[in-house]
C-alpha cells in the first residue's frame, strides 16, 4: 500500500505558524506520511541561514506582543523549537522541502546554500501546484 501524501504550503515565517507546521509535520512522519513542504515568502526568510537558529529574528504573526510569553511557555512545556521539528521528520520519513525561487530572491536567497541544510531544493510555484493537486491532504499555513 502506498503511504499518503501531505503537501503544505508554508507562506508564513513566525514563530507560531512554524511551530504549528512542525507539529502537523511531526504527525504525519509518525504515520509514516510522504510529505513535501513548499516554503513560500516569509516562509524562506524562516529559512535562511543565520535566521532559521535565531528565534531573535522572527516574530509571532497573531500577536507579536506575546512573543516572551509563547517561548517562555514552550521553554517550560519542553517543546522543542520549530526547525527541530522539521529535522526529525526528515530523519522519520520521506519529508522534502522546497524552497520558492521568488520568495528566495525577495530575501536575497539565490542558491540552495544560502537556506538551512534542511532545504532540498530551489523550485517554482507550479511544483507546488502540481504536489497539491496530486496529494491526499494539502494544508497553506
Amino acid at each position: 500500500m502506498e503511504n499518503k501524501r501531505l503537501t503544505i504550503a508554508l507562506f508564513s515565517g513566525s514563530l507560531d505558524k512554524l511551530t504549528a507546521a512542525g507539529i502537523i509535520l511531526s504527525g504525519a512522519a509518525a504515520d509514516d506520511m510522504d510529505v513535501e513542504v513548499f516554503v513560500l515568502l516569509q516562509g524562506a526568510r524562516a529559512f535562511m541561514k543565520g535566521i532559521a537558529e535565531n528565534n531573535d529574528k522572527l516574530e509571532l504573526a497573531e500577536n507579536p506582543k506575546l512573543k516572551a510569553e509563547f517561548m517562555e511557555s514552550l521553554e517550560k512545556l519542553n517543546v522543542k523549537p520549530w526547525l527541530e521539528f522539521f529535522r526529525e521528520a526528515k530523519e522519520l520519513t520521506n519529508v522534502k522541502i522546497y524552497i520558492c525561487g521568488l520568495a528566495g530572491k525577495v530575501w536575497g536567497g539565490e542558491k540552495l546554500d544560502d537556506f538551512v541544510d534542511l532545504a532540498d531544493d530551489i523550485v517554482g510555484i507550479g511544483e507546488c501546484i502540481t504536489s497539491m493537486e496530486e496529494s491526499d491532504i494539502h494544508l497553506f499555513i
